[in-house]
């Protein structure tokens, strides 16, 4: 269960060290993670949309199998677990601008409030309702200071 994050966290570092702006080129010169950086960039500006998984890997240019791999290897996750996480942290900064959560909900990508308040619970550790009344007035303090 710690596994995948204990692997981030080992990334996290080697790529904050000394040594980590040459492990980024020596990882961004492979071809196939270009591939899949391609698939990545196209999420991430289209986060509110749900993509198939084969219409990424034919973005990305590769067979869905081969796709799948070196997308969690590029990542840690799978393709479906990267859209879901991106969504939240957007939803998450919509919520600490103001919007309420059947809207955020929305804007993100969601058809369902109640899905997005379970994913939300399981990623964050709480309700979306919940974590907005504690993020605005934080957000209200830092904004007048």
């Amino acid at each position: 269960m710690l596994g995948p994050m204990l692997r981030r966290e080992l990334l996290y570092r080697l790529l904050r060290g000394p040594h980590g702006p040459a492990l980024l080129q020596a990882v961004a010169s492979d071809p196939r993670i270009r591939q899949v950086r391609r698939a990545i960039d196209w999420i991430r500006s289209h986060v509110a949309e749900t993509v198939p998984v084969a219409e990424l890997a034919s973005c990305a240019g590769m067979a869905e199998a081969t796709f799948r791999r070196h997308f969690r290897v590029a990542t840690g996750m799978s393709p479906v677990q990267f859209q879901k996480i991106l969504r939240l942290q957007a939803a998450r900064r919509l919520l600490l601008s103001g919007r309420d959560v059947i809207r955020t909900a929305h804007a993100v990508g969601y058809e369902s409030a109640s899905q997005f308040s379970r994913d939300y619970s399981r990623t964050f550790g709480r309700p979306p309702s919940q974590e907005a009344r504690q993020l605005q007035p934080r957000a209200q303090a830092e904004g007048t200071a």
